[in-house]
């Protein structure tokens, strides 16, 4: 019988072509969908084989006859061994793009091009992928390119050094992607299941979510300043792990840069940290990116799973879990968001921690923030499904309200915006709100340490306050 391997080598060796060109089409979920089948089919059919002992010798003969007439086959019949060809190719194709480049230099190293991943703790699989080839370069204008150089930081810009370089799991053994690659984590094929709709997965409802209105079940906590044309946002705040109730509910915490009306034509750059059963299986606090330009509808994804955010980091995987987190009376860990609009090529870029520069949103994907952003948000959200007619006892920030001040509840805090001369500057007349102060609430500050801040979130239908 032909082993697997030889099938492998001959098939590597015959459509090394093929294979170039599926390697930019075929998508994970496809993979592992077509997978399945395929070797469900294979494995009937072998099951099939092994019970005839007269029909296995039959088959050797054969391959021996073929052998000697310079031909090639297998151990299955036709239909199973296109079957398991076409398999061996989908594989293939769906490996790290590594293998790619690879093919292009005519050498294929299993050893090398199959191990371009990371384990995390937590069971993600962190995938190495060559920077021009991330999801943002499927989009029809990126198509061919390379990420953009760093651009200039804000004046008045001062990296925050207390966030740490290694702060999520899959880095704790101080493993990162090599230079030329960034690190994706690995969609499974259980993720997608859990979404209400493949069209849907990794997209927010759309609803309008607005800072004064609690529609759709999104509820919020937050401070604001709108009036003015914003170019950029910058604060810190305390990463927590609040207890989600409900898998079809999150709980997050972010910056949110937003343009537009509050119609379909709103559009939103939002980065921070969020609790998402849904999206990630588990009830871990993620830093996570999002943008859309008409209202959540039709445009945007969370991180990259969609063609949009330009990723140029090794070092950080979006959607990556965040340790440590804050401890109620004990440590807190916070870290620094800075979102800002290049005044040279117009994009919108992000920074995390310590300087760290994770990507970019091309301005061509967005309508008014193309220009400029007229709101700055910071803040806490929910989603309350209201089970059994109640409110959601999902948690908000530490699940505290915002009266418990430091070591207890969330905080935001050196609440900055970029002008129109690209330097960041404090915020003025920042206003908070919250849509449901019984179940979440907020209170601002502003003090010669911390700047503009406030304390924000609550337990949701854990008090009797909140019904």
């Amino acid at each position: 019988m032909v082993s697997i391997g030889d099938v492998v080598r001959a098939v590597v060796s015959e459509h090394r072509e093929e294979l170039n060109r599926l390697n930019a089409y075929i998508q994970g979920v496809q993979i592992i969908l077509a997978l399945k089948y395929l070797w469900r089919v294979v494995e009937e059919e072998g099951e099939g084989d092994k019970e005839e002992e007269e029909e296995v010798e039959m088959e050797e003969q054969h391959q021996k006859k073929i052998r000697k007439q310079g031909g090639f086959t297998g151990g299955y019949d036709t239909l199973p061994m296109v079957l398991l060809s076409l398999g061996v190719l989908l594989l293939l194709a769906g490996m790290s793009p590594v293998f790619s480049e690879a093919a292009a230099n005519n050498t294929f190293r299993p050893g090398e091009e199959l191990r371009s991943y990371r384990r995390s703790p937590d069971g993600d699989t962190i995938d190495c992928v060559l920077s021009h080839l991330q999801p943002a370069f499927d989009h029809p204008r990126l198509k061919g390119m390379k990420p953009l150089d760093p651009p200039e930081r804000p004046k008045g810009h001062r990296a925050d050094a207390a966030t740490q370089n290694s702060f999520q799991l899959w880095r704790v053994s101080g493993e990162s992607c090599p230079g030329g690659t960034v690190p994706i984590r690995r969609t499974k094929e259980e993720d997608i299941l859990r979404a209400s709709s493949v069209k849907r997965f990794g997209r927010k409802l759309a609803v309008r979510s607005r800072h004064d209105s609690e529609t759709g079940g999104h509820e919020h906590a937050v401070g604001y300043v709108v009036g003015d044309q914003y170019y950029g946002a910058k604060a810190s705040l305390n990463v927590w792990a609040p207890n989600v109730t409900n898998p079809s509910e999150f709980s997050l915490s972010q910056v949110w840069v937003i343009s537009g009306s509050f119609g379909t034509d709103l559009n939103t750059i939002e980065a921070g940290w969020q609790v998402s059963p849904q999206l990630y299986g588990d009830s871990s606090p993620r830093f996570f990116t999002y943008w859309t330009t008409d209202a959540y509808q039709a445009t945007g994804c969370y991180n990259l799973l969609c063609s949009g955010f330009i990723q140029t980091n090794n070092m950080i995987a979006i959607g990556a879990a965040i340790s440590p987190t804050s401890t109620y009376d004990g440590g807190q860990f916070d870290i620094s968001l800075l979102v800002w609009k290049d005044p040279n090529h117009g994009n919108w870029w992000l920074e995390l921690g310590s300087g760290e520069l994770v990507g970019y949103w091309p301005s061509f994907l967005f309508s008014h923030l193309s220009e400029h952003a007229s709101m700055v948000q910071f803040g806490g959200e929910i989603v309350n499904t209201q089970p059994q007619g109640l409110h959601t006892a999902t948690q908000m920030g530490s699940g505290h309200y915002a009266r418990e001040g430091f070591g207890r509840a969330s905080y935001f805090r050196n609440l900055q915006v970029v002008d129109w001369d690209n330097s960041l500057i404090p915020v003025a007349n920042l206003r908070v709100l919250a849509d449901r102060p019984s179940c979440y609430d907020v209170q601002g500050g502003i003090n010669s340490v911390w700047g503009n801040y406030f304390y924000y979130g609550g337990p949701g239908r854990n008090d009797d306050r909140c019904t």
